[in-house]
């Protein structure tokens, strides 16, 4: 029995396990975290059609040495981004950060100078544990509903980040998508799996450079 053990056990080193192997596929790579909610997330998709796992293909396409960690959390805003900003960066931090918060603060109401103060916050945090961290700000925009006054001014809020904390700016995550039928689920906020898939060309199309 010990040596049947022993050679189970032999085998299954050097095999590899599976997370083992997916350890090793990641050794050496840099790291490209999403901070961001359900959008991010993948709501009501498979985890693979949601957009950070569309980046990953197009970065192996691109023969990138990147890992993409999709970091998104649904429901999420951006006080909550600032509270587990050091959590989604973990001990191995980050090299490039994306930032896609804020739809939620704006459907709750939340007011633009707490957005703009919490956005600011999660920046000076990521800079803290990496100062070297190429960071990228994704807008979001609000319907028409909520009023002309706060629409505008919630627009303003990462534009006005990303200049104040010299950051690159993606004017609006959903460009394309938002507000289209045919590519959001029945609720008209989170994106189909097509929806996804234009999100991930327009970050893409962004992001690549910062690569």
């Amino acid at each position: 029995m010990k040596w049947l053990v022993l050679g189970l056990l032999t085998s299954a080193f050097s095999a590899g396990t599976p997370a083992l192997r997916a350890q090793d596929t990641n050794v050496g790579k840099k790291r490209l975290v999403v901070l961001g909610d359900s959008i991010s997330a993948g709501y009501g998709l498979a985890p693979e059609e949601a957009y950070p796992a569309l980046l990953q293909k197009k970065v192996d396409d691109a023969g990138l040495p990147y890992e993409v960690v999709n970091a998104g959390v649904s429901g999420d805003t951006t006080a909550g981004g600032l509270r587990r900003i050091d959590w989604a960066l973990g001990q191995k931090g980050a090299d490039v950060l994306l930032v896609a918060l804020g739809g939620n603060d704006g459907l709750r109401g939340i007011s633009p100078e707490q957005t703009e103060k919490n956005l600011t916050g999660i920046v000076e945090k990521a800079r803290a544990k990496n100062p070297a961290i190429k960071i990228l700000v994704a807008g979001m925009q609000m319907p028409d509903n909520l009023g002309p006054r706060y629409v505008e001014a919630f627009k303003a809020i990462f534009s006005k980040v990303a200049e104040t904390q010299k950051t690159e700016l993606l004017p609006f995550l959903l460009e394309g998508v938002g507000g289209d039928d045919k590519l959001n689920q029945a609720d008209r906020i989170h994106p189909t799996a097509e929806g996804q898939q234009k999100v991930a060309d327009h970050v893409w199309a962004k992001v690549k450079g910062m690569l």
